[in-house]
């Protein structure tokens, strides 16, 4: 997962984003490292607030296109 590439390319701080998201810095580390998979729910909220696909976050394309739920 591209998560730690995302956020610091953002400048946005592990704390900034735990608050942001209501999680705590230690699970985004442990997700960041790879000590920890995240379930379904956590990543639809990443994806959603780097506004980037699920296909970008875990790598399995190199285009960020996020596409709303109408299509646009």
């Amino acid at each position: 997962m591209r998560l730690k590439e995302i956020r610091v390319d953002r400048g946005i701080s592990q704390l900034k984003l735990a608050l942001d998201l209501n999680m705590n810095q230690n699970s985004i580390s442990r997700y960041e490292n790879g000590l920890r998979e995240a379930d379904y729910q956590t990543l639809i909220a990443f994806a959603d607030y780097f506004q980037v696909s699920l296909d970008y976050l875990l790598e399995r394309t190199d285009k960020p296109d996020f596409v709303s739920e109408t299509g646009r």
